[in-house]
């Protein structure tokens, strides 16, 4: 259904998969990429098809390592964009007359990515944190340069790469615009 892949990146939380189980739920198709010390423990959890063995463990530098392994694998599967998730979203809403809807189909995914096909200057896009959005105010449909955390669709030809040890989707974001 998805034109591009998903991949959630995870770091000892075999035990709490939120991202994994909310993915599971919605009936979208994920790649979940751990180190290979932590591999059974997600094995346990997971469907094996489903997970992506990184080639290195413990280098001491965050997700980054991660995070640039998996846009290598996205370009090296042929695509333009990915996705990136991190492993702690208990679940995925939408905003509709500004209240907040569990969203429990891979349309949420879809819906981003037909919107963002649809022009060629978007590098990053995703969903705003819903703490961002209360009720209480008007939001637009889509907000322009902006940063964008945990769930993050990626325009694959760009010349950046995660970099740092913290922050990293700030310092993507900024780069980036």
């Amino acid at each position: 259904m998805f034109k591009y892949p998903i991949y959630v990146i995870s770091k000892g939380r075999h035990d709490c998969l939120l991202t994994t189980k909310a993915l599971t739920i919605m009936g979208c198709e994920f790649n979940l990429v751990v180190e290979p010390h932590e591999i059974d423990g997600y094995k346990n959890v997971v469907p094996e098809n489903k997970i992506i063995t990184l080639p290195f463990s413990n280098l001491g530098l965050g997700s980054i390592p991660a995070r640039n392994f998996v846009w290598e694998h996205s370009i090296e599967s042929g695509y333009e964009r990915h996705w990136i998730l991190d492993d702690n979203i208990e679940q995925f809403n939408r905003m509709n007359n500004n209240y907040q809807h569990r969203c429990d189909s891979p349309a949420y995914f879809y819906a981003m990515e037909n919107f963002v096909d649809r022009y060629e200057n978007i590098a990053l896009a995703g969903p705003e944190y819903d703490f961002f959005c209360k009720s209480k105010c008007n939001w637009p449909a889509f907000r322009l340069n902006t940063r964008i955390y945990s769930t993050i669709l990626i325009k694959n030809d760009l010349p950046f790469r995660w970099r740092g040890k913290f922050n990293e989707d700030t310092d993507l974001s900024i780069r980036v615009h």
